[in-house]
């Protein structure tokens, strides 16, 4: 009787179940466990996403299935640095809170991935539906924590919970280097089968969006966009001259880069981007 009641005082209460009316985004501490709200989440809005119509549009289209109860798919977001991946899974989900107030953003980091099963546990007796968010996600030689993703992809025998959907980004479409992939096939006893888990991950996703380096018209374009939405303005040719100035000296043309740069403009400008 005395070892029990000691380990219920040393065992941590049951966490109470959160409340997702605070906010309409969360980020999933795993110690100590607690979904803390975001008040203000941190994105631009849709329409200033330039040059990856294809992604934007697939997206919010399987967002809004979602979000109103019908079927959707995982999505890995792969490709470019800077091209906008975690940027329109925000975009898509502001897009759509006017429509489906009950829609929330949950983002996880890799390094919790150990604990979704956890974080599963809160979002299945909730009324809302969730996005599940992993942003950067990669996994390197004797890395673990794939094996808890397959928890929301694959589901074990409870299933992916109905009211949760994931969304990752990646710089890599399989999760993991290439050198990886090839230095375990060439020391498998059976190459064919060696990386066979590791590298299905990523077919698990139902979605694949591709994002590719832009052009410098789109480049120009999406430095116009902000200009326009912020009220900054400035010669056509002024601008593009800076710009390309810039984008010559960072060595990439990117929509992280375009930020960058309409960041230094607008404040050399006066222009508060509040």
């Amino acid at each position: 009787m005395r070892i029990a009641e000691a380990l219920e005082r040393l065992a941590p209460p049951p966490a109470a179940d959160p409340d997702f009316t605070a906010a309409a985004g969360f980020v999933w501490r795993a110690q100590p466990e607690a979904l803390v709200p975001v008040r203000q989440i941190n994105r631009i809005d849709l329409p200033l996403l330039k040059g990856i119509d294809r992604a934007r549009d697939t997206l919010l289209a399987n967002t809004r299935q979602f979000a109103a109860g019908l079927p959707a798919n995982n999505a890995l977001l792969w490709g470019a640095r800077g091209m906008g991946k975690s940027s329109l899974v925000k975009a898509a989900h502001g897009a759509l809170l006017e429509e489906f107030p009950r829609l929330k953003l949950v983002e996880i980091q890799r390094e919790d991935l150990p604990s979704i099963g956890r974080l599963l546990a809160y979002l299945r007796r909730a009324p809302e539906r969730f996005i599940l968010f992993c942003d950067d996600l990669s996994f390197t030689q004797d890395d673990a924590h794939y094996k808890s993703l397959k928890a929301v992809l694959d589901g074990g025998i409870e299933g992916r919970p109905d009211n949760v959907v994931l969304y990752a980004t990646s710089n890599r479409r399989h999760l993991m280097p290439r050198d990886m992939i090839e230095n375990e096939r060439s020391t498998a006893i059976n190459p064919a089968e060696a990386v066979e888990e590791k590298v299905s991950l990523s077919d698990r996703f139902g979605l694949w969006l591709g994002f590719h380096p832009t052009d410098q018209d789109t480049f120009l374009a999406i430095i116009a966009g902000y200009c326009a939405a912020y009220g900054v303005d400035v010669p056509e040719e002024e601008l593009r001259a800076e710009a390309i100035e810039w984008q010559a000296t960072r060595g990439a043309r990117s929509g992280r880069v375009a930020w960058q740069f309409f960041t230094d403009l607008a404040g050399r400008k006066g222009v508060s981007l509040g």
